[in-house]
């Protein structure tokens, strides 16, 4: 099936109003939305690196690892979800914020007590940078709500 020109035109307005949307939030705080954006997908791909590690060991039989997988699982979750709301600005960054925040510290607490196994190592630091940033990005979030509410005052 061809496209048609309309069909055309549409995606190309399409794209013009996603732009303009976007620049909108491409101001004073647009680095630290990126940074935290960053940090929450190096988390993601260290704590599903880690939940497929803390697989096999199970599979070898050590059976103390089935938290540290479920975890790492569900960190990596809350990390995706946070990399993509935030990246593109997303209203709901802060909620998403929060709860990234504490899932990295449940995680890197968890995978600390095997803090002899490497792979186990590297997924506690990524999510203490991830919590980090995420920390960072909440102070953030809330001086673009003041700014935003002080806008709407104008109005």
């Amino acid at each position: 099936m061809r496209p048609t020109r309309a069909a055309l035109g549409f995606a190309a307005f399409l794209a013009a109003v996603a732009f303009a949307v976007n620049a909108g939030y491409a101001q004073p705080h647009a680095e630290h939305y990126e940074s935290c954006a960053k940090a929450c997908n190096d988390c993601q791909r260290a704590c599903d690196s880690c939940a497929a590690h803390c697989a096999h060991l199970l599979a070898e039989g050590k059976k103390e690892h089935l938290t540290t997988l479920r975890t790492c699982q569900d960190c990596a979750t809350h990390c995706s979800a946070a990399a993509s709301i935030v990246s593109r600005h997303g209203p709901f960054s802060d909620l998403i914020c929060q709860a990234c925040a504490e899932a990295c510290v449940r995680c890197a607490k968890e995978c600390q007590k095997h803090s002899e196994d490497e792979h186990m190592k590297k997924c506690a630091e990524e999510c203490k940078k991830c919590e980090k940033a995420c920390r960072e990005m909440l102070k953030h979030t809330d001086k673009r709500s003041a700014e935003r509410k002080t806008e709407r005052k104008d109005s």
